[in-house]
């Protein structure tokens, strides 16, 4: 600050102390350096102190001078004792600095409620003008926030404007031989669950003349990465699933292992991915192209023959061929099938639907809950591994902090009862109820997509109940075949027929396709299963037993016996 404006402040000091101006420190070395002598009359005032630069506003000046006599801790004395006679200034000073700090937090928390309020009203602001543009014959703007269209939304879909004109072929028109693209190449994948009867529906599939057949591919996936949980999973099945249909079988060699014994229909070891051939296929032995010509020449039987496949039969006149050539046969064929039970939601197949270069419809197979439980537990130790990567992603299906429903038998809450052999059984038991709870929760989620679903995805997607199917099979086995766009040979009526009214239901082999009483099969779970049994999975599956029109036992048409289910 210059002289000038020191000088004029330093007249303020000089008005505020007394007129004597006694002791008077000047700065920067004006006016007089030692104090005058006091008259005799005066009252002693003490020298001019900080305390009134302070108030005179020259706090801030460069330097103030003490007399040339004054010792530093007289002057230190003199500043104490300003402090004590001048509280007023100190407190004024600190009242300043928070009152500056409110102002400021109060302009940063205004910033940030007008920057939130902007945020909000720009959306508005939006659809208000996109609303003013629009003409009258323009069709309104969809809702905002219905679930299914923001579940869509997060995929980046949106409902097609215009409809979609897909003739399907009449009954007796089938699709072109060759396969070619003029012809319209679709795409068929079975969506199913284990124990569900999703092998009786592939088979039917399998003895189409037009149709190329695949038997669970993604059970090398599933064997590879185990034991990774089922929902981690859906990603790579789905893209397995798009190479696939595109005749690409390249992809198995990434998944190729060895195959555990607890199948019958399982493959030999591998030995590595390197040259896979078709033996090397989940369920070749029963596959029609396999089995038949050109890639077997001296198969026993011809491919537009329909009838069930001898599996050894197949084996020893079938020798194995390269992946190169089964790629080519099925380049040949109008429509692929697919029919896997690893999938656990259909939002997983979206992005296969909407893909341009795909024509994929969807058959979902559902089964009453109660018969899909009493025939897991005929083949518990088979499905255990499978049990156990569902159950795992229980977890991460479930929304937080709800209570679980706990399915453990009350065998195995005992504990140690029964030895060794039953301990085992109580736990197979206990994974196979934990995963039909977790399959159960997954139809609920299909089955309210399918509901609120628009338009065009309802038209490739379609559900088949296991009960409609064995009680009324040429009725719903036309109804299928129209939705994939087939003919129905006549001998196909006769095949299901004879496939659902065989002599008996019980079978040492459950993995087998052969021919049942499949009428008993949809009621055997009354006479297998204990009420404790059938509790536990109505608690577990009511929400989509009642969607399926299923009744629970306690009405009429249901009912399980007394006792334990073994």
């Amino acid at each position: 600050m210059g002289k000038e404006g020191g000088g004029s402040r330093l007249s303020a000091v000089r008005a505020a102390e007394s007129p004597a101006h006694v002791g008077v420190f000047f700065p920067d070395g004006e006016g007089p350096t030692e104090p005058t002598p006091p008259g005799p009359s005066r009252r002693l005032r003490p020298p001019p102190s900080l305390c009134a630069f302070q108030q005179a506003g020259l706090s801030r000046l460069p330097v103030l001078r003490r007399l040339p006599s004054q010792s530093p801790s007289a002057g230190r004395a003199a500043a104490a004792g300003c402090r004590r006679r001048c509280p007023a200034a100190e407190r004024g000073g600190a009242m300043k600095g928070r009152r500056w700090r409110w102002q400021h937090r109060r302009l940063a928390l205004l910033l940030v409620l007008y920057t939130l309020l902007l945020l909000l009203l720009v959306p508005y602001v939006q659809d208000y003008g996109a609303r003013r543009g629009r003409g009258a014959d323009e069709a309104p703007l969809q809702p905002r926030c219905p679930s299914l269209q923001e579940a869509l939304g997060e995929w980046g879909w949106e409902e097609e404007k215009e409809e979609e004109q897909q003739s399907l072929p009449p009954d007796g028109q089938g699709a072109a031989a060759d396969g070619s693209e003029a012809a319209g190449k679709r795409h068929i994948y079975l969506h199913a669950t284990w124990r569900t009867g999703s092998s009786f529906l592939g088979e039917l599939f399998n003895q189409h003349p037009d149709v190329f057949y695949l038997y669970e591919p993604m059970w090398h996936l599933w064997q590879a990465l185990y034991p990774a949980d089922a929902l981690s999973l859906q990603g790579a099945l789905r893209d397995m699933l798009r190479s696939l249909f595109r005749c690409d079988f390249s992809v198995l060699r990434l998944y190729a292992a060895a195959a555990a014994p607890r199948d019958p229909l399982a493959p030999p070891a591998l030995g590595g991915g390197g040259n896979l051939t078709t033996a090397a296929l989940f369920g070749w032995r029963t596959n029609k192209v396999i089995c038949s010509a050109p890639l077997c020449p001296d198969a026993p039987r011809p491919r537009h023959e329909i009838g069930l496949i001898d599996g050894a039969a197949c084996e020893r006149s079938c020798p194995p061929r390269g992946l190169r050539e089964l790629e080519a046969e099925c380049r040949k064929y109008p429509v692929v099938v697919i029919k896997d039970v690893r999938l656990l939601e259909l939002g997983a197949l979206l992005p296969l639907l909407r893909e341009p270069g795909l024509n994929l419809r969807v058959i979902q197979l559902f089964r009453d809950p109660r018969a899909v439980h009493n025939s897991r537990l005929k083949a518990k130790q088979a499905l255990l591994r499978e049990s156990i990567q569902v159950l795992r992603s229980r977890h991460r299906a479930e929304p937080r902090g709800l209570p679980r429903r706990q399915l453990l038998p009350a065998a195995a809450l005992g504990g140690g009862g029964g030895g060794i052999r039953a301990q085992q059984q109580h736990r197979a038991e206990f994974f196979l109820s934990g995963a039909l709870e977790v399959i159960c929760q997954a139809w609920l989620r299909d089955l309210l997509f399918s509901r609120r679903a628009p338009a065009w995805l309802r038209r490739r997607y379609t559900q088949l109940r296991y009960e409609d199917l064995v009680l009324e099979p040429r009725a719903q086995l036309r109804r299928l075949l129209r939705f994939a766009g087939l003919p129905v040979p006549p001998a196909m009526d006769s095949f299901v027929l004879n496939m659902t009214r065989g002599a008996a239901y019980s079978s040492d082999r459950p993995f087998l396709i052969s021919a049942r009483d499949a009428r008993e099969a949809i009621h055997a779970w009354r006479e297998r299963l204990s009420r404790e049994q059938v509790r536990q999975v109505e608690a577990a599956c009511g929400e989509a037993m009642s969607l399926l029109s299923y009744p629970p036992s306690a009405e009429p048409g249901g009912g399980a016996r007394e006792g334990d289910s073994r």
